[in-house]
């Protein structure tokens, strides 16, 4: 049988990041996908234009007729928008039994923020205890712990983060400066995953389509190592394919497809 992911994410009109980010991925690891909306945004590779959050009522009606009907091996979270659509997902999946990644999308690659300052604290109390998984980036981090950025991928913040509930951290260095990237995992041990940075306008949607790589092989049944060990591998790849991609004149999404339909197939 098939493995199976729900994504509850936003939905990002330009196709590279939110939800349409986490169907790629899933799709793209062999993992069937579908999706609750939390929101819909109007933005494309130079930013965002408009968002209108999906009423609560309508949030949790999507997940409900997912998971009674088709059910799901993973969660995926992403974009949630407002305190009461964090309390909507909290409820819905609190007697879930599979593995829950929660990605924090606060703001947009374009800087555009994308998460209520209010809805933080819910997030924090409601939904974090809830992760088997929380993959933020280094502003996301410093923002949950009320801490300034780090320059790195630190342990001490990711250890931090780790007491606030979830199970495991993955704190993604890409916003650090410097000739390598450098993610750090904590589990049950520290884990560090290094790729040399590169260099390149096509990243729009990188957060997203890491932690849905990651749920994805969780849903397949990896353990949390192996599945970031794949994950962070098909992505490194990803990005060095989007320079074929030449969508947007903006941030420009990566490759989901790198791997099943190569930029020398389509010449």
């Amino acid at each position: 049988m098939v493995a199976k992911l729900l994504s509850i994410a936003g939905s990002d009109s330009g196709g590279g990041a939110g939800l349409q980010a986490d169907l790629k991925a899933a799709s793209a690891l062999g993992v069937y996908a579908m999706s609750a909306v939390t929101a819909v945004t109007a933005q494309n590779t130079r930013g965002v234009t408009d968002v209108v959050l999906m009423s609560p009522s309508m949030l949790r009606a999507q997940i409900r007729a997912c998971l009674d009907d088709i059910g799901a091996d993973a969660i995926k979270i992403g974009m949630l928008g407002s305190a009461e659509l964090v309390r909507v997902v909290a409820e819905e999946i609190a007697g879930f039994a599979g593995p829950v990644v929660l990605d924090p999308v606060m703001i947009a690659k374009s800087g555009d923020a994308l998460l209520a300052k209010e809805a933080v604290a819910a997030l924090t109390s409601d939904l974090l205890p809830l992760a088997s998984l929380l993959t933020p980036n280094l502003p996301e981090a410093a923002c949950l712990l009320g801490l300034p950025e780090a320059q790195e991928a630190d342990e001490a913040q990711a250890r931090a983060l780790r007491a606030l509930g979830p199970k495991a951290v993955l704190l993604k260095g890409g916003h650090a400066t410097g000739p390598v990237c450098t993610d750090l995992l904590l589990a049950e041990q520290v884990s560090y995953f290094t790729a040399p940075r590169c260099v390149t306008r096509h990243t729009h949607g990188t957060g997203c389509s890491l932690a849905s790589a990651v749920a994805a092989g969780l849903a397949l049944g990896q353990p949390l190592p192996q599945a970031v060990v794949r994950a962070h591998g098909w992505l490194q790849g990803a990005i060095r394919a989007a320079q074929g991609l030449q969508i947007g004149q903006g941030h420009g999404p990566v490759h989901h497809f790198h791997e099943i339909w190569p930029m020398e197939a389509l010449a």
